[in-house]
């Protein structure tokens, strides 16, 4: 296992290259998510009606670019979210379970849950502005515009209109939601991942390699995006508004809920699974990869160390 740092540098270019894959499908889930807010199904235009016609419209009329928006706040967003995911989660784990049960080496699935949670709490915390403008640039449509249009030029731009307005505090609207959302996934990504891959290995012989990786990150990211995906609605129109359209995140659910129905909620879903699926599969596998190189480094690093003591 890498340091904490190495950790959370191998986590973090990991999700880089899976959020480069994958962002336009965050785009189509947040149109999706925002299309239709407080109002009665069938009272709202449906303007995009699926993942595949989302994307095509996007591209027809804002062309690549328009499913790329908000991408360098994605980059830096997951390099925070993902390197405290991933660079606490081990530590955080082996701390609680000695604690415990006096043994890093055993395997709770509460201290998993808690483990994955609370790094995953910690990395929304710290993101939640680079999230905040990158859902308001994904929002933002020229042509086929649906909730709270906010016209940014870039991130940077994004940023400083935000703090001029609003201060610190407006950097960090719907931070709640965001930690409750990431806790949510979190809490039973890492967990699930592992528990599916001690599975495959003990009752099918699977070994270790990116069959295996590829296997055990498919059934993490359906989890995850079952579990998250209603805070995750919730989130993304908690960001997106301009004001105070919704006091709390309490306030966002219930209205989201008594004027569209339950399954409003949902809004987005397979968007969701076609961003979440390749992403958790891409992050989880190559952050291995890199984790592995990470070690390789360190090990360089501190042998070096070693040598110059001696």
């Amino acid at each position: 296992m890498s340091t904490t740092l190495g950790a959370f540098i191998a986590g973090g270019v990991a999700a880089c290259g899976a959020v480069t894959v994958t962002h336009g499908f965050e785009t189509v889930k947040i149109r999706l998510q925002l299309q239709g807010e407080l109002k009665a199904k069938g009272e709202a235009p449906r303007m995009y009606k699926g993942v595949l016609h989302g994307v095509g419209v996007i591209t027809k009329n804002e062309g690549i670019k328009g499913l790329l928006r908000g991408l360098s706040c994605a980059y830096i967003y997951q390099m925070t979210l993902n390197g405290c995911r991933l660079g606490f989660y081990e530590p955080l784990r082996q701390s609680i379970t000695t604690l415990i049960f006096r043994d890093p080496t055993v395997q709770s699935f509460g201290v998993n849950i808690f483990s994955g949670a609370a790094s995953g709490i910690l990395g929304a915390m710290a993101g939640s502005p680079f999230f905040l403008v990158k859902t308001r640039l994904q929002s933002y449509s020229p042509f086929l515009p649906v909730g709270t249009q906010h016209q940014y030029k870039n991130a940077w731009d994004g940023m400083t209109q935000i703090y001029k307005g609003e201060g610190v505090k407006g950097l960090y609207r719907g931070v709640g939601p965001a930690m409750i959302r990431t806790g949510f996934g979190s809490s039973v990504q890492l967990p699930t991942y592992f528990f599916a891959k001690r599975r495959l290995v003990k009752h099918l012989g699977m070994e270790e390699g990116p069959a295996l990786h590829l296997a055990s990150s498919t059934a993490s990211g359906f989890v995850v995006c079952c579990v998250m995906h209603p805070p995750d609605t919730v989130m993304s129109r908690m960001y997106n508004q301009t004001g105070n359209l919704y006091n709390s995140a309490f306030d966002c659910l219930t209205r989201t809920v008594k004027t569209e129905g339950v399954f409003s909620l949902y809004k987005g879903f397979t968007a969701h699974l076609a961003r979440i699926l390749p992403h958790t599969i891409l992050t989880l596998s190559l952050a291995e990869q890199t984790n592995k190189w990470m070690r390789k480094v360190e090990d360089r690093i501190l042998s070096k160390d070693v040598e110059e003591k001696l």
